[in-house]
């Protein structure tokens, strides 16, 4: 189904009616000679026709340039209540390593859904673009993502980097990463392969790594079985909750695929709980390799995200787009690292 006009148009109905891309549009509409002439000009007469505007107030604001981005956390449940994922701790780090070397000072600050981000930083001039970690349900988090693209704000934000994402995106390779991991469970004939993880699209990372599993049991000629499949998200209660229920299902299983390592390691609880050996009776495998992952008993295998790769790419690509660059690629690879659940 093709996109539906909104009432008030906006820079996605012009790309629509184009042929073209969202951030296409936005670069045809400040006069960026990064965008052909002859598009630049079909462009301009879609937004003439469906009379948009460009808040020029707020594009004059963002010419000028403070040599600051805003890294902006977003709440995500932990266990120590600091509401920050590990897994995007473990990214600051890199975050911050490369803003130091392209000389720019970083802003820090954890942030509500409903406040108005462009308003406080790069509107007010505090900040140049922002970068996004942290979101929970993506179709809430759509919208706000569509208000920052309409307005012109430069962000760009970590999650799933597919056709259909808004805004600048950078993440992994989710859909390899679960074939990654699928395929190291059946090489140690593994065949009733569970799945603990929101895979819809709420959460697309998780959907992400749940496709790629599907498609490598597909590949061995093995069917997913749906009662393998419980919905949890990033937190160890969660993981605990979501194997817990597996476990009562009754059906059987040998492997489980966390869809992140806080999963995982709730998940290792419940099944010693049940008097369950890892990996004698059930194999399990996360997802991320943050610092606790190594710590668990038995230490966890896991995929491992590249977070040098990721804060570097993050930066890069908000710098691109202040700068009126060409965007570099966004998806990184993963790699497989083994331990005992897993290995034995």
């Amino acid at each position: 189904m093709g996109r539906q006009p909104s009432s008030k148009p906006t820079s996605f109905d012009i790309a629509y009616l184009a042929g073209v891309s969202q951030p296409t549009v936005s670069r045809a509409l400040r006069g960026s000679r990064s965008v052909s002439l002859a598009t630049r000009q079909r462009i301009e007469a879609i937004a003439r026709e469906l009379n948009y505007s460009v808040d020029k107030n707020a594009s004059s604001l963002r010419s000028q340039r403070s040599n600051t981005i805003a890294l902006l956390f977003f709440e995500d449940r932990t266990p120590d209540e600091s509401n920050i994922n590990p897994f995007f701790l473990a990214m600051l780090g890199s975050i911050t390593r490369q803003c130091g070397a392209r000389g720019l000072d970083l802003l820090i600050s954890f942030q509500k859904m409903e406040d108005d981000w462009h308003v406080r930083y790069q509107d007010s001039h505090r900040a140049d673009g922002l970068i996004l970690l942290g979101y929970g349900d993506y179709t809430l988090y759509a919208r706000r993502l569509t208000e920052l693209v309409d307005h012109g704000t430069h962000f760009v934000r970590w999650g799933s980097a597919g056709e259909d994402t808004i805004g600048p995106t950078v993440g992994s390779d989710n859909v390899g990463a679960g074939r990654l991991a699928g395929e190291h469970l059946l090489s140690l004939g593994r065949r009733r392969i569970a799945f603990l993880g929101q895979a819809d699209e709420h959460y697309p990372e998780f959907a992400d790594r749940y496709t790629g599993l599907c498609q490598a049991m597909a590949a061995s000629g093995i069917a997913p079985d749906p009662a393998l499949q419980v919905d949890a998200l990033t937190a160890e209660d969660a993981g605990h909750a979501a194997a817990r229920t597996l476990i009562a299902r009754g059906a059987p299983f040998d492997a489980i695929f966390a869809a992140s390592d806080l999963i995982a390691i709730g998940a290792m609880r419940a099944l010693a709980e049940a008097g369950l050996s890892i990996p004698g009776d059930v194999a399990i495998i996360g997802f991320d390799d943050i610092p606790a992952a190594s710590l668990t008993t038995p230490p966890l295998t896991t995929i491992m995200q590249d977070m040098k790769g990721a804060g570097q790419l993050l930066v890069d690509t908000l710098v691109a787009q202040v700068e009126d660059r060409p965007l570099p690629p966004c998806t990184l690879g993963t790699r497989l690292v083994v331990r005992r659940s897993t290995a034995g």
